[in-house]
């Protein structure tokens, strides 16, 4: 096995290589992927269609700041005090 060059580890992300990629459009037709129908039912990340729940995310939901994922990050408990009364 060899390994990769830094060059093939670093390369920049190209959203033009990675093919189609359905997103539900707001202000748009948008046709399902599964079954072709028009009727969505909207979330705040994803559309679901009203037919076959096909679900597609939100072209518009990257752009949004509400949707950032949460991370939960925990302190070492190795250290924690005890708290008995």
């Amino acid at each position: 096995m060899t390994n990769p060059s830094s060059g093939e580890m670093h390369r920049t992300f190209d959203p033009t290589g990675r093919g189609y990629h359905a997103v539900y459009r707001d202000h748009q037709v948008n046709h399902c992927p599964g079954c072709g129908r028009t009727h969505w039912i909207i979330g705040r990340i994803s559309a679901e269609c009203a037919f076959c729940s096909t679900a597609l995310p939100l072209a518009e939901a990257g752009m949004r700041s509400d949707t950032s994922p949460v991370i939960i990050q925990h302190k070492n408990r190795e250290h924690a005090q005890a708290w008995a009364a």
